[in-house]
């Protein structure tokens, strides 16, 4: 089923943090119609999870394989997980 509800937890490992990552994730996220969150974490990683149509949580993922111009992506290790708690919005947390 392409557009079952499905949930990616995701973490993002590279040069990631300060370069626009989160907030260009958001605006990725908001455009598929997704919902969940995004945030950096204190080892250097972005953490993400995306909840919406399998197919829309893949092209989310397959953008952060390489991010916004100023990141370099080393590494997406991606989780698919239940959806245990249902999302309003996409939004980064600090």
């Amino acid at each position: 089923m392409e557009d079952e509800e499905v949930q990616a937890h995701v973490f993002i490992s590279g040069r990631v943090q300060g370069v626009f990552f989160r907030a260009t994730t958001r605006d990725i996220a908001k455009k598929l119609g997704l919902r969940g969150w995004v945030r950096n974490l204190r080892d250097g990683r972005v953490e993400a999870v995306f909840q919406g149509k399998k197919s829309d949580v893949e092209k989310a993922i397959e953008w952060c394989h390489h991010g916004p111009s100023l990141a370099k992506v080393e590494n997406v290790e991606v989780i698919w997980e239940k959806i245990s708690e249902r999302y309003e919005d996409f939004e980064i947390r600090y």
